[in-house]
């Protein structure tokens, strides 16, 4: 009964999500309260259950995607994500313009969030695409993979993040075997993929046909380009590398794990970024911060759909659903990984919003750790490839991709909801053999 109980929550936040358009946030709160009372939990009880969810969602997440909209901001509106690309391709060539794309993608995929880098990055497509003769899916599909898999898998980005948060899992590691991971996944769905689609014809829509690209003048050079964009990947990775190679008493250990927090991370790329993609180039701070004010206004809704799964997850854990499901398939022979990316993938399908996926899957899976002792780094992967599964009529990415791409619908599944599947597929399989060894 508490197992139906959850099925039929999760098909009525399809429904109230996927059907009557109702906004993701107060979905959750409405699924959240029904669970909560159908699995015999006093109304008081229920709400206290939902506010401490919240709380302790956002607590860490606040930090971590508020400076990360900022540094997003800094690093497209400076032209440092088009000078990424610019120089990447000019280096790269013609005959390697898919690795330069690829590239390109998943450097400015890691500070801005996915919908944000789309937008910046597609115009560069076109002109690209324009000048050198090449088929649009060609030059697009690689970035576009690369961006994908930067979303599902990596932190900072808002699923990845708020799934390590809630597992306790070590964002470092995380991140290096996100990135092990990361690269078969977009050069599979990327790259390859891209090669097998020739006979799909896109075209841009006249109106991004021209698109206004910056000067070189106007823009940061392509070292501190990409060092800004990168600068939270260094700081937490270096963290991780000195916990592999120094005891944590070693003299210095204590302030490279401070700088390796993710919080301070962010904190320090952000002065950083305010300095170089700002200052340096002669802008004033009023303007920066004005532009660094309205970057937070984007990620509002982000911010309150995570809390409100961050509400079911603590009333799955507090009403004993969550502890129910565990005991339930703790003695299951399938691996609890391929059970978060089954089930990441079935509410993806039904619900089309990634981050809602992840982070609903994670409520249910998350006692699966402590009772199998898997790692919680791989069962946050693992959740990310799943949540990317499958991509159709019901995700906003699809629709982004139709109509920027100008495609039908029977393309868009054929071309955007295949790469995405392949990411999924192959985000799986680097989980299962990366299992072999952590």
């Amino acid at each position: 009964m508490p197992l139906l109980i959850v099925i039929l929550g999760l098909f009525l936040l399809f429904l109230l999500i996927a059907k009557f358009k109702l906004n993701a946030f107060i979905a959750f709160i409405i699924v959240s309260l029904a669970v909560g009372i159908a699995e015999g939990m006093d109304l008081d009880q229920v709400v206290k259950s939902i506010e401490h969810g919240i709380g302790n969602t956002l607590g860490f997440l606040v930090m971590i995607l508020g400076l990360g909209a900022m540094l997003g901001k800094l690093v497209a509106d400076s032209g440092a994500a088009q000078q990424i690309t610019t120089k990447l391709v000019a280096k790269f060539g013609v005959k390697n313009i898919q690795w330069a794309l690829v590239l390109t993608g998943f450097i400015v995929g890691i500070p801005l969030f996915y919908e944000v880098g789309f937008v910046i990055l597609i115009p560069l497509i076109f002109t690209i695409t324009a000048s050198t003769g090449l088929p649009l899916l060609y030059v697009g599909l690689p970035m576009i993979a690369s961006l994908s898999v930067t979303h599902g898998y990596l932190p900072p980005h808002p699923a990845p993040t708020a799934i390590t948060a809630m597992f306790e899992a070590d964002m470092g590691k995380t991140l290096l075997y996100g990135i092990i991971i990361a690269i078969p996944a977009i050069t599979v769905a990327g790259p390859w993929f891209s090669r097998t689609i020739k006979n799909v014809k896109a075209t841009p829509l006249k109106d991004f046909v021209n698109p206004t690209v910056l000067k070189e003048e106007e823009m940061p050079g392509i070292n501190i380009s990409i060092f800004t964009a990168l600068l939270p990947i260094i700081l937490i990775m270096l963290s991780t590398v000195a916990d592999l190679l120094f005891p944590k008493d070693y003299g210095f250990m204590p302030f490279v794990n401070f700088l390796g927090n993710p919080v301070i991370a962010m904190l320090i790329s952000v002065l950083v970024a305010i300095y170089t993609l700002g200052l340096a180039r002669g802008k004033k701070m009023t303007d920066i911060m004005g532009s660094m004010s309205s970057s937070i206004s984007g990620i509002t809704m982000v911010l309150l759909i995570i809390a409100g799964a961050g509400a079911l997850k603590e009333v799955l854990i507090d009403s004993g659903v969550s502890l129910y499901i565990a005991d339930s398939l703790k003695d299951s022979t399938v691996s609890p990984l391929l059970l978060a990316w089954f089930v990441a993938t079935v509410i993806r399908v039904c619900v089309g919003s990634a981050t809602v996926a992840g982070l609903t899957t994670a409520g249910i899976v998350m006692p699966l750790i402590n009772a199998t002792g898997v790692s919680p780094e791989l069962m946050v992967l693992a959740i990310g490839s799943g949540s990317l599964m499958l991509s159709h009529v019901n995700d906003g990415g699809f629709w982004l991709f139709k109509e920027y791409f100008n495609l039908s619908i029977k393309d868009t599944l054929k071309t955007w909801t295949v790469m995405e599947t392949t990411v999924g597929v192959m985000g799986l399989i680097g989980v299962m053999i990366l299992s072999l060894f952590v």
